[in-house]
C-alpha cells in the first residue's frame, strides 16, 4: 500500500520497497508514464530555496523517501512510513524486475567508463536484461540529440545518474518527449554500482550514518554540505515539532 503524505511542505509517497517495485511494474506494463524520485534531508532542505528543485520534485508521480532522517522525522510528526526505499536498493530492483519482464532499459549518465562498467555489470547478472542504450552524463551541448536518442532506442525505463538539481531539471523539461513509461533519477548509483564509490556498512545505512561515510570518503567535497543541509533540517524539524504541538500541520 502506497499513502501519500505531506511534510515541511512536500508531499511524499509512504510505502515499502515490495509495494513500490510492484506499483512501479504495473503501471510500466499498463505503458502508463511514472516520473519518480526520492527524497532525503538535502534535497528537502534545497527545495526551500531552489524554486525550480522543489517544482520537479512536487511534479512527480512517485516520491520515495530515501534517507533514514526523513523517516524518522515523519514517524516523529505521526506520519506511518514503514521503511526506507533507498534510491540504490531500488534502482537493483527495478533492474532485476525488467529484466523479469523484458522490459529494455536505458542508462544516462556518469562518465564514459562508468556507464559501461555498470552496462556490463549488469548485463552479467542479470542475462536476459534488455540495455536498449547507455550514454555519459556530458551531453548538455545538445540535449535535444540526447533525448532523440532515448526516444528511438525503444526503451520502456530510464535511470539518469546526473547530480541533483541537474537530473531533475532535465527530466522535467524533457519527460514528454523521452518515450518511455517510466524515469528515475539515480544521482550516484552508477558510481555504486561500478565500484568506483562503496557504500556504507549496512548498520551505517540503518542508523542514518550513510552520509557520514560519504563524508569520511570525500571529506574535502562533503562536509560542508552535510554540515549545513543536516543543521538546517534539524531547525526545520524543532520548529515543525513545535508547529505540530500548537495544533498545527506540516
Amino acid at each position: 500500500m502506497i499513502k501519500r503524505i505531506t511534510l515541511f511542505s512536500c508531499p511524499m509517497d509512504a510505502a515499502s520497497m515490495d509495494d513500490t517495485v510492484d506499483w512501479i511494474a504495473d503501471r510500466t506494463n499498463r505503458r502508463q508514464f511514472t516520473q519518480h524520485v526520492v527524497v532525503n534531508v538535502a534535497k528537502l532542505v534545497n527545495m526551500r530555496s531552489d524554486a525550480s528543485l522543489s517544482e520537479s520534485v512536487r511534479s512527480c508521480d512517485l516520491i520515495n523517501i530515501d534517507g533514514m532522517g526523513v523517516v524518522w522525522a515523519a514517524r516523529l510528526l505521526g506520519h506511518v512510513v514503514p521503511e526506507r526505499v533507498a534510491g540504490v536498493d531500488l534502482f537493483e530492483r527495478l533492474v532485476a524486475m525488467s529484466a523479469e519482464r523484458s522490459f529494455p532499459v536505458f542508462f544516462l549518465g556518469g562518465t564514459e567508463e562508468v556507464v559501461a562498467r555498470v552496462c556490463a555489470k549488469l548485463k552479467a547478472q542479470f542475462p536476459a536484461l534488455k540495455v536498449a542504450g547507455y550514454h555519459h552524463g556530458y551531453f548538455w551541448d545538445d540535449e535535444q540529440k540526447m533525448v532523440e536518442s532515448i526516444r528511438e532506442s525503444g526503451a520502456r525505463l530510464l535511470f539518469v545518474a546526473i547530480s541533483s538539481p541537474k537530473k531533475e531539471t532535465f527530466i522535467e523539461r524533457w519527460k514528454e518527449q523521452l518515450g518511455v513509461d517510466f524515469v528515475m533519477g539515480v544521482g550516484g548509483t552508477f558510481d555504486v554500482i561500478a565500484g568506483k564509490v562503496r557504500r556504507a556498512p549496512k548498520w551505517m545505512q540503518m542508523a542514518g550514518m550513510e552520509w557520514l561515510f560519504r563524508v569520511i570518503q570525500e571529506p574535502r567535497r562533503m562536509w560542508r554540505r552535510y554540515l549545513i543541509t543536516n543543521s538546517k533540517f534539524v531547525l526545520m524539524l524543532i520548529k515543525a515539532r513545535i508547529a505540530a504541538t500548537l495544533g498545527s500541520t506540516v
